[in-house]
Formats: C-alpha cells, sequence, structure tokens
C-alpha cells in the first residue's frame, strides 16, 4: 500500500526537519536537549505530544525528535522522517537494562549489531531475519568521538524486546536466544530503528545509558542520572555533526 500525501503524526513543513536527527523516546528528553544543547530551538510538531524541534548546535542544524515507546510507535516517526522529510541520519538515545557483569550503571552503550525475536521486521516488510545493524560509518564516527571526549563506552549486541524487561521474566527471554548472541542489554527500540533506516538505505545508530541491571542493586540519583543522560546526548551530538 502505497503511504498517503502526507503524514499522519507529524505536521510541519519539509524544510523544517533537518537531514540529521537525534531521537530519545521520551518527548520531554526532547524538550530538554533542545532547551539545553541546541541554538534557536523551535517547536515543529507536536502531534500527539510526540515534540520534535529543530534548531542548531555547533553551527550544524539538527532536529530533536521523540519516538515514543516500543517498536510500532518508533518505526511510525522514523518511516515518516524517512519518507516525507528525507532525513539522512539518526542517532537514537535512550536508557536500557544491563544483562551482563561486564557493564555498570550508568555506562554508555553503543550497538554493533541488535537481535530481536520480534515479528515487526516480518510484519514490516517480509524480512525473517533476527539481527539487523546500525550504520557501520555512524558506529565508527560514535566510536572515534567517545575516544576524543575521553568517555568509556562499552560495545556490542542489543536485544529489543516487545515487553518492558524489568516487568517480565527477562531470563526465560535470555534462555530462548540462540548461542553466540550475547547481548549485553536489552530495550524496546532499536531494532525497529535500524530495520527500517537500513530499508531506506539511510544511517542509524543507537547508544544508551545503563540505568538497571540483573547484576546490582545500584539506583542512581537523580543529578547522576542528568549527568550520565547529558554525557550521552553530547556524544549523540557530537558524532551526528
Amino acid at each position: 500500500m502505497k503511504p498517503q500525501e502526507y503524514p499522519i503524526h507529524m505536521d510541519c513543513q519539509k524544510d523544517e526537519i533537518a537531514p540529521l536527527v537525534i531521537m530519545p523516546g521520551d518527548p520531554l528528553r526532547a524538550k530538554y536537549i533542545a532547551e539545553k544543547f541546541l541554538t534557536d530551538a523551535k517547536l515543529v510538531t507536536d502531534v500527539r505530544n510526540m515534540y520534535g524541534y529543530t534548531g542548531y548546535y555547533h553551527n550544524q542544524r539538527i532536529t530533536v525528535m521523540a519516538h515514543g515507546m516500543g517498536m510500532p510507535s518508533a518505526s511510525i516517526y522514523l518511516f515518516e522522517l524517512f519518507y516525507y522529510y528525507q532525513v539522512e541520519k539518526v542517532i537514537r538515545i535512550g536508557t536500557c537494562g544491563v544483562i551482563t557483569p561486564d557493564v555498570k550503571v550508568p555506562e554508555l552503550i553503543l550497538s554493533d549489531r541488535i537481535y530481536s525475536e520480534s515479528n515487526f521486521a516480518y510484519q514490516y516488510n517480509g524480512y525473517r531475519g533476527s539481527i539487523v545493524y546500525p550504520s557501520a560509518n555512524l558506529v565508527e564516527k560514535i566510536k572515534n568521538t567517545a575516544e576524543k571526549q575521553g568517555k568509556k563506552l562499552h560495545i556490542g549486541t542489543t536485544m529489543t524486546t516487545d515487553v518492558f524487561g524489568p516487568y517480565v521474566d527477562i531470563d526465560a527471554i535470555l534462555n530462548r536466544i540462540p548461542e553466540g548472541i550475547n547481548p549485553i542489554v536489552e530495550e524496546m527500540e532499536a531494532f525497529a530503528v535500524c530495520h527500517v533506516a537500513n530499508s531506506f538505505k539511510k544511517e542509524a545508530a543507537c547508544i544508551f545509558t545503563a540505568v538497571d541491571s540483573k547484576f546490582s542493586e545500584d539506583v542512581i540519583s537523580p543529578e547522576e542520572r542528568e549527568r550520565s543522560l547529558d554525557e550521552m546526548i553530547t556524544l549523540a551530538l557530537d558524532s551526528i555533526i
């Protein structure tokens, strides 16, 4: 089925969206990023309170667009950005749960591949694989930027689920994973973000901040959470320009 002429979930002119996009899940985090890190930021879309802002970061035009929770929500906004607004590069920034003792809260993680047992990609366009890959170019840029900034960055496989990990038996899911996958974190959107981008032959990558771990009872303070999220945000912004 051919999409309609205009987007349904975003309401702005084509030139109001930049070709470079940072995507948090939370609309209020998009607002926070725009207000704290961008200059001349303007709210360009707020359909269903899913905020999108366009402004400048180091004189480079950037859009910050929220995508909501879960693969169906994220895929809607990725599709509209690529199909209607001709976006070229996207970096998803989000929080995740840790499923290896090697990663501590609140360290940073970069996906170099994404595994999911979901049927999302098959329903989206018939893709039957369980693994998708982010843009190798963006992954390399993020790695180099983190090194220049002196930021510790774990790199490995992300597992994307259809359920919120802390509310289910995550070990039952982990026990079903084929040998050799070895995910280090779990979250709910990265597989869709990269699959939609790959389907459009565009670039996408995913960076996370670890906020909980099955191996630790550590709970980060609001101040630590903001500082660690700011490190992720600046890494994404500096990597995409």
